[in-house]
């Protein structure tokens, strides 16, 4: 997903914005929300999702296509983390997401894996050097540090840390800034900035492995479903929305609460892993025909596809003619909020590559405008300015 060498005003104030330190994060952050916010303004609001999900109207409040701050700000701060959650609503998305895991004792915290070598410092403890062990984890062996061998107490001694510094390594500066947030933190932060700002603050909140810890007896969706209920966010009309790759993982949370959910796809010829170990032979594959998407319409309202399952890219990474997903979706009343866009070369479709600097960023404006077009009701996005800047320039075309 990626562009480079062109110096627009748009890339120098993302730039800006990743090396400034915490103070004035606060002051750019607004003023590039208010360009993004405003910029829409002179022509109509996008209308609402409305009528789409089995459950009704969803996200009523919120514009479409909605941008979705990958684990928060993630190609500004270390992902997962207070700072990251707070710099994405700064900069004006209108969604922000979160991957739960659990610890040890059956806290939920925030991490895109339990596998926390690449995330914090823990590698620098000593005295959890004989925590570092090697998992099979949804048929894959790894080998580091994982939450379930951590009490919530021994996870709060870790500091986060950047998980691609090769990448970004102007992140690395905000190394050891924050700890691990718990998901009830976030909670209570997302209720504390929404008194602040007078609105709901939107959460996007995803269940990581639910039939690997449901096997260690650390079952993620009936804690989920408690915190929920607990802070209000349960209902239909709540202003989260909850996902998994793995669909048993929804349905099971639609028999907790009635808060929307959502479906994560994969690539085309992978294979959920709640439906691999249960006996399921269908793909995702089978899951995007209109006979998969009724099925998923049944316990869920949405899907978060991969970018790659709306327009499918050839060997040499450039894209290739659209898919029908989206229609296919809508004809279903599912909304679709694919994943997930960057700004780095690295990561773009080739088309929207810039120079030869992996690292530096493209035409990520391109890039979105091209999925934009498929109709898509959001997309998540790592540097959620940027996609605001794309979202304003699209809607008032």
């Amino acid at each position: 997903m990626t562009q480079g060498a062109r110096n627009t005003p748009g890339r120098r104030t993302v730039l800006g914005a990743a090396v400034l330190g915490p103070a004035a994060a606060l002051a750019l952050p607004a003023a590039t929300a208010r360009a993004a916010q405003t910029a829409p303004a002179a022509v109509p609001a996008a209308a609402p999702a409305a009528g789409r999900g089995n459950g009704g109207p969803v996200g009523r409040d919120l514009p479409v296509p909605t941008v979705i701050g990958h684990r928060g700000a993630s190609g500004y701060r270390p992902e997962h983390t207070l700072g990251s959650y707070q710099l994405a609503l700064d900069l004006g998305a209108h969604i922000i997401e979160q991957d739960l895991v659990p610890t040890k004792d059956g806290h939920l915290v925030c991490r895109h894996e339990n596998d926390i070598t690449a995330t914090t410092d823990v590698a620098d403890h000593p005295e959890f050097a004989g925590r570092r062990t090697t998992k099979t984890i949804d048929g894959t062996a790894l080998t580091g540090w994982f939450t379930e061998d951590f009490t919530l107490a021994e996870l709060k001694t870790l500091r986060a840390t950047e998980r691609i510094p090769g990448n970004r390594p102007h992140n690395t500066l905000y190394d050891g800034r924050w700890t691990i947030p718990t998901f009830e933190e976030v909670l209570r932060w997302a209720d504390e900035q929404g008194r602040r700002l007078g609105r709901r603050v939107w959460l996007y909140t995803e269940t990581k492995h639910p039939t690997y810890f449901r096997s260690l007896g650390l079952g993620l969706e009936e804690p989920f479903a408690k915190l929920l209920r607990r802070y209000g966010r349960d209902r239909a009309d709540s202003a989260i929305f909850l996902q998994s790759f793995e669909p048993t993982s929804m349905r099971r949370m639609a028999q907790l609460v009635s808060a929307p959910r959502v479906v994560l796809l994969g690539g085309a010829g992978s294979r959920p892993w709640d439906l691999l170990t249960g006996g399921d032979p269908r793909t995702v594959a089978d899951l995007v025909t209109p006979e998969g998407l009724k099925w998923i319409a049944s316990f869920a309202q949405g899907i978060g596809p991969t970018l790659d399952l709306i327009i499918p890219k050839d060997a040499a990474g450039r894209l290739t003619t659209p898919t029908t997903l989206v229609r296919d979706a809508h004809a279903r009343k599912l909304l679709l909020h694919p994943y997930t866009l960057r700004n780095e070369n690295a990561f773009l479709p080739a088309d929207f590559r810039r120079g030869t600097d992996p690292n530096a960023f493209g035409d990520a404006f391109g890039a979105f405008r091209a999925y934009f077009e498929q109709g898509i009701d959001g997309i998540f996005a790592d540097q959620p300015d940027t996609a605001l800047l794309a979202r304003a320039d699209f809607v008032s075309r």
